[in-house]
């Protein structure tokens, strides 16, 4: 079951029975080094495309959540892991329902649901989805069998997006990614990218109408997804980024200019 799929589930139980968030959710780490879970690129956009927390790495450690009053173990590892770290990082608060039983033990998270982000909450179908390098999970952000349910979880250098999902016909809109030709160029040089979407199975296409930017540059991809941009002519380290209106901009590159 995909994750949009899980959230429209509890659509309808929410009209009728929720656990919700008396307080802001304090956490509390877990000391065991055994409980470090992997570091991961994180990033969270919310509606219309804007960035709710940038683009970061995160340690997504075990650590617990306090909900209507009990407090919830939490898997290292998961997506809410992730989304717990950025917190404690300063980023957006978020409000959790538990549509199971959590407690002391994680294995009973796994139907903890975030409804609400940023102050921006749930609304119908649409609403706040997750994806692992382009895919969206199939469990809950906090299910200690991984977001496939096979067990595993998260890998160090994994990209986690949280993003807002404007629902229709029971899919999210597609998620940016930019490639570029080259990661180390020359001041001045030509690179050149290509921008693809990709839907909740983790499926890409060439996307038209992206635009690009790398330092003062800017450019429109045309037919195949591809553009060209020109290096800035400073050496230093310059982010290469990809949005387009109505889809969820790219996690930023790294392009080194010397």
């Amino acid at each position: 079951m995909s994750a949009s799929s899980y959230r429209r589930l509890f659509v309808g139980i929410a009209a009728t029975t929720a656990l919700t968030l008396a307080a802001p959710i304090r956490f509390a780490p877990a000391a065991s080094s055994a409980a470090a879970g992997a570091t991961v690129d994180s990033m969270i956009v919310g509606k219309h495309g804007s960035i709710l927390s940038r683009a970061q790495p995160v340690t997504a450690s075990a650590t617990s959540v306090h909900v209507g009053g009990k407090r919830c173990a939490v898997a290292a590892g998961t997506p809410l892991a992730v989304l717990a770290a950025v917190r404690r990082n300063g980023g957006p608060a978020f409000a959790l329902r538990d549509y199971g039983r959590c407690g002391a033990s994680p294995l009973n998270s796994g139907q903890l649901f975030i409804y609400s982000l940023g102050g921006e909450s749930n609304s119908g179908q649409s609403g706040w989805e997750y994806k692992v390098d382009h895919v969206s999970g199939s469990t809950g952000a906090a299910d200690p069998s991984g977001t496939s349910g096979d067990g595993r979880r998260l890998r160090s250098g994994a990209h986690v997006l949280w993003f807002w999902c404007n629902a229709f016909a029971g899919a999210c809109q597609r998620t940016l990614d930019i490639t570029p030709s080259a990661r180390t160029i020359s001041p001045g040089a030509l690179v050149n990218v290509t921008v693809s979407g990709y839907d909740n199975e983790g499926q890409g296409a060439p996307i038209v109408g992206a635009i690009v930017t790398l330092g003062s540059d800017f450019a429109s991809t045309g037919a195949r997804g591809s553009a060209a941009l020109i290096a800035p002519r400073t050496p230093g380290r310059y982010a290469l980024r990809a949005t387009r209106t109505g889809l969820v901009p790219s996690f930023p590159e790294t392009i080194v200019v010397r």
